[in-house]
């Protein structure tokens, strides 16, 4: 991080006057930004976000924060406040929500109606996000891809799946034409779902944080894009992290549908349940790809706690009847499976 830059940046805002009493840089989790929490002598934190890796993308991604976060702010979604950017450093500040993730409540097991109550909340949220930010959602920020389509589901979701997790980490051969057929075919099913809403896509309980009064918060919004509604509730509900019993996950898909209805004027239920399935299956391939890379070949070993989770999450939805269409991916998803369970935790 530069922190000249920084500190600029803190005095436009009109921090000088407070007075820096200390800079702490924080886990990344999976990204590659840098994260310092700013605590002053008087008054709340803020937090600083840098670009980490790659130059030009990290420029792009924090840019995509920038008019993302304000946007989505100004749409009454609740993300962290923004308070400011400096564009020549690509550092964003923005407001310091703290340090507990509804991951870390869920590790502690809450009693089911606090459960309940706290998911509901995340519905409401990622409703918020997905049709009330709609209107004048800045595509032209958007740093990776302007919309979630088939393109994106081959090369960033089953081929990815099948580079990270199955070649590269259980050293299987090149994917087969069988299976790339198969692949091609759930991506065009899913691409038939309609993508013009706001789409996080990683909308899972490591990106929502709870402050005072158990509020749900958005963060690590930067990759949002335009995007069919099923994808961010099928990551939040097949969530590893999580690991949702089924009728708890089909209580709130309930839920969920019931409080579309009600903000959605031509909500389609039944189109929406025919879709469902597709892009949760999408959705499964796409997180096993990125906790094979991440633990694997970014080395963070945090993440390899939830390939057997995941993986054993495939092999449920592929036995549900659309599985059906897959043979070949239900059969390569049972050798995934034994082969991890003879390997290594």
């Amino acid at each position: 991080m530069d922190y000249a830059r920084a500190e600029q940046l803190l005095e436009r805002l009109g921090y000088r006057h407070r007075g820096v009493e200390a800079l702490t840089p924080l886990a990344a989790d999976g990204s590659q930004r840098l994260f310092v929490r700013c605590r002053f002598k008087e008054g709340p934190p803020v937090l600083l976000v840098a670009p980490g890796g790659q130059r030009e993308r990290g420029m792009a991604e924090a840019r995509a924060a920038f008019a993302i976060g304000r946007h989505l702010q100004q749409a009454g979604v609740p993300v962290p406040a923004i308070y400011g950017f400096d564009a020549a450093s690509g550092t964003l500040a923005m407001e310091d929500l703290g340090a507990t993730l509804l991951y870390d409540r869920l590790r502690h097991r809450p009693p089911g109606v606090e459960l309940k109550k706290l998911y509901q909340q995340a519905i409401a949220a990622l409703l918020s996000l997905q049709v009330a930010a709609r209107p004048g959602f800045p595509v032209e920020s958007c740093w990776d891809t302007p919309r979630y389509d088939r393109r994106l589901m081959l090369e960033r979701e089953s081929g990815y799946f099948y580079q990270a997790l199955v070649q590269a980490m259980l050293g299987r051969d090149a994917m087969s034409v069988g299976l790339a057929a198969e692949f091609a075919a759930l991506a065009d099913r899913a691409a038939v779902e309609p993508a013009d809403f706001v789409l996080h896509r990683d909308y899972q309980c490591r990106n929502l944080m709870l402050q005072q009064q158990e509020k749900i918060r958005i963060i690590d919004f930067q990759g949002a894009r335009l995007g069919p509604l099923a994808y961010d509730l099928a990551a939040l509900l097949y969530d590893p992290y999580a690991a949702l019993a089924p009728a708890r996950r089909e209580e709130l898909l309930d839920f969920y549908l019931q409080q579309a209805q009600a903000m959605i004027a031509d909500f389609d239920r039944a189109a929406f349940v025919g879709g469902w399935y597709f892009l949760a299956l999408q959705r499964n391939l796409q997180i096993l790809g990125a906790f094979a890379f991440l633990s694997q070949q970014r080395k963070k070993k945090f993440f390899a706690a939830f390939i057997k989770p995941a993986a054993t999450q495939l092999a449920e939805l592929l036995a549900q009847p659309p599985g059906r269409n897959f043979p070949l991916l239900q059969k390569l998803t049972r050798e995934i499976n034994r082969q991890l369970k003879t390997s290594r935790p």
